[in-house]
């Protein structure tokens, strides 16, 4: 690592003497260089981290010690014996004042030996971190030759760099993350917002966001007119030689992520293939086309989830190297079949907001009725509750089919004379058949006479041109009430 304070001071050859108080400053901050002038304002010449070195005292040592700590010099060392025999005090008390360290050189102590050895820890920590930096390249390299050559590639760069690496694809969703659960759901919104303009303008291009786990920076991978996604960094405090592995991985990962596009391509093919197999009941042949590519089906019994939105590219993507279980893209459907109690469905839908529905248990040779199930269930899926089990809507009943817009738009229509005529009178009747038809019950609970209430379901009949006294007229008017309320 560069120079410190603590460390110049402690070279005894040098025979340095702090003059502040030690806990004046931050003796332990990285030292950029050192620099000799004796300038009224030497300010415009300097940079900060800079050691700067004096032997002419300044005729006002408020201001001057002001602009230097304004330009971040790090320290100030004063040569005695040279212009004068040790360090005036407004000097001290300046720097004491505005937290700058200062230190006595003394007279046989060349600026030189203080700078050379300052440039030498430099020098030292330059050639550290080039070394550092070759051999992360090295290892990165190494690692593209892996079978997953873009997760190898984005895992080592993580692990060389020390800081978090996220993958957005060409859809928008963030479909890698190393390591494994380093950023939340905010954050990896806040990376998948920042992307989405980067994609969209087609170009290749560069950019920054602030996320809740530190600031990233964003890359665009690909070439222009065919981004295939965008790499995020986190870049809190990446020096030069850093940037420059993150640099080299740009071109890997663009590289990589191509070949394992044309990989998955294909391999999305085959899974598809295999899906239908299935779906036609072939099961044997289905199995032996999976084992040598995909590795062996799921054991019975599985569930089938059956799921859409706009993110189900990221969500295949991610299950290429996350799944356990058979999954498939049918068109704009990502069907998976797992275990019974598989949860994965669950966390696609939260990860790349999907929706979708789940199927009971079944066979292999039940798979045509269990994706009907889960689109059955799908159906019913909610913001809150985007994955819905056919086994919850199976336990609900018939009558909780009803809750559709299907349902209620052909519901309001067979009421609406009802409703025209006097708008109590669907709730009148559906309390009458929650009594089972019973008129002495439905008419205490209404607070009417019970003639008055066999009136009123006349008037009903004769709304509607029917007669309630059937029980199928009955049950279609009380599913109509029910889609409705």
């Amino acid at each position: 690592m560069p120079a410190t304070l603590t460390q110049l001071l402690a070279r005894p050859e040098l025979g340095l003497r702090l003059l502040t108080p030690p806990t004046v400053g931050d003796l332990d901050a990285p030292l950029a260089w050192a620099h000799s002038s004796d300038l009224p304002d030497p300010t415009p010449f300097l940079a900060a981290g800079q050691v700067l070195l004096v032997t002419q005292p300044p005729d006002d040592a408020e201001p001057y010690v002001q602009r230097l700590v304004e330009r971040g010099i790090a320290a100030v060392g004063f040569g005695t014996e040279v212009v004068r025999d040790g360090t005036p005090a407004p000097l001290i008390e300046a720097c004491a004042a505005h937290g700058l360290p200062l230190f006595e050189v003394p007279y046989r102590t060349p600026f030189i030996a203080v700078a050379r050895f300052v440039a030498d820890r430099v020098a030292a920590d330059a050639y550290a971190r080039s070394t550092w930096a070759l051999r992360a390249s090295r290892a990165i390299s190494l690692a593209a030759l892996r079978p997953d050559a873009l997760g190898a590639v984005l895992s080592e760069l993580s692990r060389q760099i020390e800081r978090p690496v996220a993958l957005v694809g060409a859809d928008g969703a963030v479909a890698r993350i190393h390591p494994s659960g380093a950023l939340d759901a905010q954050a990896r919104r806040a990376l998948a917002d920042a992307a989405e303009p980067l994609l969209r303008s087609g170009r290749r291009a560069a950019g920054t966001v602030e996320t809740e786990a530190g600031p990233f920076a964003l890359q665009t991978l690909g070439a222009a007119g065919r981004l295939r996604g965008v790499l995020a960094v986190g870049s809190e405090g990446l020096d030069a030689p850093a940037q420059q592995v993150v640099t080299g991985v740009v071109a890997l990962a663009g590289l990589a992520l191509e070949q394992s596009r044309a990989a998955d391509a294909a391999r999305a093919r085959l899974r598809t293939a295999v899906w239908r197999a299935l779906l036609a009941g072939e099961s044997a042949v289905a199995a032996s086309i999976a084992e040598p590519v995909l590795g062996p089906l799921p054991e019975p019994p599985v569930r089938v989830a059956v799921l859409h939105g706009a993110g189900i590219a990221g969500a295949a993507d991610w299950l290429e190297t996350n799944a356990e279980g058979f999954f498939a893209r049918d068109g704009q459907e990502l069907v998976l079949v797992g275990d019974a109690d598989d949860e994965t469905a669950v966390t696609l839908a939260s990860r790349f907001e999907l929706r979708g529905g789940l199927s009971s248990a079944t066979g292999l040779g039940g798979l045509p009725a269990a994706v009907a199930q889960a689109q059955t269930a799908g159906n019913r899926s909610t913001a809150d509750d985007p994955v819905a089990s056919f086994d919850d809507v199976a336990a609900a009943g018939m009558l909780a089919l009803l809750h559709t817009p299907d349902a209620r738009a052909v519901a309001e229509t067979a009421l609406r004379p009802l409703v025209a005529a006097d708008a109590s009178l669907p709730g009148v009747l559906r309390t009458w058949l929650d009594a089972d038809g019973v008129y002495d019950v439905a008419a205490r609970q209404l607070g009417m006479h019970r003639h008055t209430l066999r009136a009123r379901v006349a008037d009903a009949e004769r709304l509607l041109g029917r007669d309630l006294n059937s029980f199928a007229a009955r049950a279609d008017l009380y599913a109509a009430l029910r889609a409705t309320t």
